[in-house]
């Protein structure tokens, strides 16, 4: 696989920049120090495997417990004032019930947020060094952990605090018992018959390639109006190739967002050629839509490491798909499934790879005029931010259609 430097943001970029909250308020210095101890003791607790998850790192960002934690590190002077200022969860939309519910933040992702507050200033360049070295050893001691024998104690405490003892028959293994890791339970394998893709026998239908949290946009430029909101996007930045952001430029974006509940392997949402794959480093910021949403912060699909597949799609052998996996906070690696390579075929619904712990996301981009996405995902993606109703997530499933390729001379249903 080839490797390729991360691209920085020079300084003119980032010079206007100052650390504030989202409402505008200044960000003390010290409070940074107070975010990284809270945020190493959240994780050094997540090592006593057989407590809770929801006793330490995914404790919901309403809860009395998380606010004790947040007065050290956050500038507010009531609950009510903190909830007004701090954005605490985010709304998602369920595809097949059409219901839409309120996901609480977790601690762990309110700190991460916090910390890229920190990691966008120009001002202070060594604290944002600090913050990049900060997330990547907890990332790498999160990975640790959970690699560990021992680790196996915390499946069950897992399980039981996201209530997956439903899904436990989906997985190749159904018995927590026999994995050797949590990590290994974490990137758990599921049947391929719990997840069949929709409409097999359209060849130009393309598949949601996760469990996940999806937005849908016709063009990037819709994407950069309702979504991604940080400055520093661009798509030669997210490809690290500036002959790939003209091939991609305006095309179609799904963003599918797998929190740490979500099965958390990623799937191909197209058949197709693999033509290349390119790792490019980076750092290990959240990737919840806060701190996507947020205007004045670093854009973290940029800035986060990635591994950036394209596939010539079977249905159009003269077009290009990228799918872009993107890591996130305390995700420890990112790993493709053996024969996944460049030269290798790849099928609609296949398993491409697995994140290991943490939130993650998978970023599918096709050219101008080569996909036509589903008009639901669409509308709640990119709905007039003041109508509350939508403009969100849309969860959905392996397999699941969420839009349709578009090639001259075929129809488009």
């Amino acid at each position: 696989m080839a490797s390729q430097p991360n691209d920085t943001l020079d300084g003119s970029m980032l010079s206007s920049i100052t650390p504030a909250t989202p409402a505008g308020k200044p960000l003390p210095e010290d409070h940074f120090s107070a975010a990284a101890t809270t945020l190493d003791s959240l994780t050094t607790q997540a090592g006593d495997h057989p407590t809770p998850p929801k006793a330490h790192l995914h404790i919901p960002g309403h809860h009395d417990t998380a606010h004790s934690l947040f007065r050290s590190v956050f500038p507010y002077d009531s609950l009510t004032n903190f909830e007004a200022e701090w954005h605490l969860g985010n709304y998602v939309i369920d595809r097949a019930t059409g219901e839409k519910s309120f996901e609480p933040m977790s601690v762990y992702v309110r700190l991460g947020m916090h910390l890229l507050y920190y990691g966008s200033v120009q001002a202070k360049a060594l604290q944002s060094h600090q913050t990049q070295a900060l997330l990547k050893a907890q990332s790498e001691k999160m990975g640790a952990q959970y690699d560990s024998p021992e680790s196996v104690a915390h499946i069950q405490p897992f399980i039981e605090s996201f209530e997956l003892q439903g899904s436990l028959g989906e997985m190749v293994e159904p018995d927590p018992t026999k994995y050797p890791t949590f990590n290994a339970f974490f990137a758990r394998e599921i049947k391929t018959s719990a997840r069949p893709v929709a409409e097999p026998e359209n060849a130009l239908a393309i598949s949601s390639p996760a469990d996940c949290r999806l937005t849908a946009f016709p063009t990037t430029d819709a994407a950069t109006r309702y979504w991604i909101k940080g400055f520093g996007f661009t798509m030669a930045r997210l490809l690290g190739s500036e002959t790939l952001a003209t091939t991609f430029a305006q095309g179609s974006m799904v963003i599918a967002r797998l929190a740490p509940q979500d099965y958390h392997r990623w799937h191909a949402p197209i058949s197709g050629h693999v033509e290349s794959i390119t790792e490019i480093p980076g750092t290990y910021y959240t990737v919840n839509p806060q701190a996507i949403n947020e205007a004045g912060t670093l854009d973290v699909f940029c800035e986060n490491r990635r591994s950036v597949m394209l596939v010539r799609p079977t249905s159009n052998p003269t077009s290009l798909v990228a799918i872009i996996a993107v890591g996130a906070m305390l995700v420890g690696s990112i790993k493709y499934n053996p024969g996944i390579a460049p030269g290798s075929e790849i099928q609609r619904g296949q398993c491409l790879g697995a994140f290991y712990y943490g939130g993650s996301t998978v970023i599918t981009l096709f050219p101008p005029g080569a996909a036509v996405l589903d008009e639901d995902l669409v509308a709640n993606s990119t709905v007039d931010e003041a109508d509350t109703a939508k403009n969100c997530e849309t969860y959905v499933k392996v397999g699941w259609r969420v839009g349709q390729a578009v090639v001259q001379g075929a129809t488009v249903s």
